[in-house]
C-alpha cells in the first residue's frame, strides 16, 4: 500500500478512536486493535503529528502516581474525519471501476 495513503488512513483511525471521548495511548491501541495492528511507536508518532496539525489536544494528569497524557479531538480533527469519509467514497468508486472486469467474467 502506498505509504502516504496508509499514513492518512492511520491518522483518521486514531482520530476516530478519540472522537467521542478523550483517551490515552494504551486505550487507543486497545480500541484500534480489533481493526488493525499498530505499534506503540507508530501510535505516538501519529499522535505527535496530529497534535502539531491542531487536530487534537493533549493534557497530562496523574494516574496511579504517574503522569498520563490524555488526547482529545479538536474541531479540525473532526473535520478531517468528515473529509476522509467523502474522499473514501471516491476511492471505493475507483476500486469498483478497477475490479469491474473481475466480476463480469
Amino acid at each position: 500500500m502506498d505509504i502516504q495513503l496508509k499514513r492518512g488512513l492511520l491518522d483518521v483511525c486514531v482520530l476516530t478512536a478519540i472522537r467521542n471521548e478523550e483517551s490515552y495511548g494504551y486505550k487507543i491501541l486497545k480500541d484500534i486493535k480489533p481493526y488493525l495492528e499498530m505499534s506503540e511507536s507508530t501510535l505516538y508518532t501519529i499522535l505527535k503529528r496530529l497534535e502539531g496539525a491542531d487536530m487534537l489536544t493533549v493534557r497530562s494528569a496523574e494516574h496511579e502516581g504517574r503522569l498520563r497524557k490524555y488526547y482529545r479531538i479538536t474541531p479540525k480533527g473532526r473535520e478531517r474525519i468528515e473529509e476522509f469519509k467523502k474522499e473514501w467514497r471516491e476511492v471505493v468508486s475507483i476500486y469498483r471501476f478497477i475490479t469491474k472486469e473481475d466480476t463480469e467474467q
